[in-house]
């Protein structure tokens, strides 16, 4: 089964260079294979004797490059940062346009003060999306997440465990970015559980026995490495304080369960729930990026434990339950908000097929059609 992505990176190109982030597994390769085919030429920075001569001698890009080409891709431009002063000379000098991929922002924030200053854009790319996949089964993806290999393996909890145990692990220790591997391992178990969860390190620095200094470190790690992702507070409530701390998420809900060890996800459980708001967090952020409209995604938390999941800029804000019978208690939330009076939308997400008018400003939709309504862009976010 091949994917249909959102992502045209032919149209990206046709104005600008760009750089294209996104954890390893969400599918940049195959994309740049079925995209641009033949037109680009493709350099992989994860092949050992092209690295190890660029390394030597960044130079030699030039050297490298093949005439008649619509451009060039460098997969992984991470693994040898200093190649960014040479293309920068070449987006100058030749007006080529590059594509610059890569699963970690880390090494080009630490190591490589040239960022092509506005010369390239920057694109996230993300699993697959509701749009993307409309035949597999929800629940398949709450369960094993949404990396294209793993939803269309006959083995998915095996290929988790192995992206988990050996891509994660190894992809931190390439960095270079811990001492400890092995701490930051039960680290990760630890942050696997917490995903979904108002971020406190004080927590986590007890349940792991790693200093708090160390576990802020580490979340920013995941952060860099595209593995973690900080869920900022709406801050802007006048009738209700509002916290300030930061919710965490991992990028996948199928990476959280390989990390838990979470073999089955039980329609009923609690668990169930959290894969549910975790996949509608990873929808949004792919259809904000990949429709450019830079919208602020945030949640909504009153000091009085009032909450709403997801607020899209001052224009949506959004509660997702998993309950397929809808009562008045799931919109306490969302009331509470309503008399904040700053945004236009308010809806709740469900598996309630009936629909409900509980307010005239409420709307309810179940999973699916909220998913579909998403993808054929009735949601102007």
């Amino acid at each position: 089964m091949e994917f249909q992505r959102r992502l045209n990176l032919a149209t990206l190109l046709k104005s600008k260079s760009h750089f294209l982030f996104g954890p390893r597994g969400v599918g940049k390769t195959t994309l740049i294979r079925d995209e641009l085919g033949s037109d680009y030429q493709v350099i992989s920075l994860l092949r050992s004797e092209e690295r190890v001569r660029l390394i030597e001698n960044p130079g030699h890009l030039r050297n490298m490059l093949i005439s008649g080409k619509k451009g060039v891709v460098i997969d992984e431009i991470q693994k040898v940062p200093q190649l960014l002063d040479e293309v920068h000379d070449l987006i100058e000098e030749k007006k080529i346009k590059f594509l610059l991929t890569g699963s970690s922002a880390r090494k080009l924030k630490r190591n490589a003060s040239n960022l092509l200053g506005g010369r390239a854009r920057v694109q996230e790319m993300f699993g697959i999306t509701h749009g993307e996949s409309p035949n597999i089964p929800l629940e398949r993806k709450l369960q094993y997440g949404s990396l294209p290999s793993v939803v269309l393996s006959q083995e998915p909890w095996e290929d988790l465990k192995a992206y988990t145990d050996t891509y994660l692990k190894e992809e931190i220790e390439e960095e270079a970015a811990v001492r400890n591997l092995g701490q930051f391992v039960r680290f990760l178990k630890v942050a696997a559980l917490q995903s979904g969860q108002l971020l406190n390190y004080a927590a986590v620095s007890s349940d792991t026995g790693v200093h708090e200094s160390t576990v802020r470190s580490y979340f920013e790690i995941l952060k860099d490495t595209l593995i973690g992702i900080p869920l900022e507070p709406w801050r802007l409530s006048k009738k209700r304080k509002a916290i300030k701390t930061v919710k965490f998420y991992l990028f996948d809900p199928g990476v959280q369960a390989a990390l838990m060890d979470r073999k089955t996800l039980d329609r009923n459980s609690t668990e169930f729930g959290v894969a549910l708001e975790h996949w509608i967090l990873h929808e949004l952020r792919a259809h904000i990026s990949y429709q450019k409209t830079h919208t602020p995604l945030s949640f909504w938390r009153s000091t009085a434990n009032h909450e709403v999941d997801f607020c899209i800029g001052d224009q949506i804000a959004i509660e997702v339950k998993s309950t397929s019978r809808l009562n008045e208690r799931h919109f306490h939330g969302l009331r509470a908000l309503q008399e904040e009076k700053k945004f236009k939308r308010y809806i709740m997400i469900s598996f309630d097929e009936i629909t409900h008018q509980w307010s005239p400003k409420i709307e309810c939709f179940s999973v699916e059609k909220f998913l579909t309504a998403l993808t054929t862009g009735e949601f102007d976010i």
